[in-house]
């Protein structure tokens, strides 16, 4: 897998004044689209057309650097429609306009190209279980809130105080199968991990397709399909999100699943042998690969 996102970064450098298909790029790591988005996006810490985005700029930049004939060719070799679009972009990612910058000599942002290596760590053991499971329902209360790699997501908690308790115990009754009980569902809404990126979060249950909720209670389908269940023992949120990144840069590279689209399902509950732990279950839709 480290061999073919490399072999994508190739492909990217070598096409930069060009359109670049993410089709050509999971076609290249053998995966579907929507893995390769969001496998890049966890792995290098931003969108995949934001890479692109300002791995053409700076290549631009060393062509506005180079005196190369006009800043409009420049614009048009790398896909601006106009010298205006050009430098509007080329100010967001250096600060100053191309124009300046050749009068100037100024110093400008770079970003580097990509290359994915083999780190070995081998400090913890993920526990894991892969689960057919028939189509479901998440039913529950539900939230647009950004998306916050770190501590507690105030959203989130602000969101889950909101709910009536009434509400809440009528939610728990509808709950009939695993994960059982109170869970989270995020359902991302860009094709990025970018912090701050929009979520769909549900305050929920699991329960049967084809079971009718209360008309008040929001309700997300869910099809048939094959799921990674994580689990872990740790502090809250902090052993959470660890899981949650390691599955990310470390499982999904090196095991024969993609990701497929749904819904990221949290379970999580008080250790009883630790209070200020917590026993988390993480369910993520996953497809085995073609090879």
């Amino acid at each position: 897998m480290l061999d073919r996102l490399n072999q994508a970064m190739e492909h990217i450098e070598a096409h930069l004044d060009q359109r670049i298909e993410v089709s050509d790029l999971a076609r290249i790591t053998v995966t579907s689209e929507y893995h390769f988005r969001r496998l890049f996006s966890s792995l290098a810490g931003m969108p995949l057309s934001e890479y692109v985005r300002r791995r053409r700029l700076t290549v631009a930049a060393a062509a506005v650097l180079a005196g190369e004939p006009t800043l409009l060719e420049i614009a048009i070799r790398y896909g601006y429609t106009s010298g205006e679009a050009f430098a509007r972009a080329f100010r967001a990612v250096h600060g100053i306009g191309p124009g300046e910058a050749r009068r100037t000599g100024a110093a400008l942002s770079a970003q580097p190209r990509l290359s994915f290596r083999l780190t070995v760590e081998g400090n913890s053991t993920m526990r894991y279980r892969i689960v057919e499971k028939e189509a479901f329902r998440v039913v529950g209360k539900k939230a647009r809130v950004p998306l916050i790699y770190q501590g507690v997501n105030p959203h989130i908690v602000e969101h889950i105080q909101s709910i009536p308790a009434e509400t809440m115990l009528r939610i728990v009754g509808l709950s009939d199968q695993d994960p059982q009980g109170v869970v989270s569902a995020t359902v991302r809404l860009s094709d990025g991990f970018e912090e701050g990126g929009d979520l769909d979060y549900y305050h929920a249950v699991v329960t049967t397709a084809g079971t009718e909720p209360p008309g008040d209670l929001d309700v997300l389908e869910c099809p048939a399909g094959t799921w990674a269940v994580f689990e872990n023992t740790g502090p809250f949120p902090q052993a959470l999100q660890q899981m949650w990144g390691d599955v990310a840069a470390q499982w999904i590279p090196s095991n024969p699943y993609e990701y497929r689209p749904g819904p990221e399902i949290l379970r999580t509950r008080a250790s009883e042998d630790e209070p200020a732990h917590s026993d988390a279950q993480l369910w993520i839709p996953v497809a085995r690969t073609r090879v």
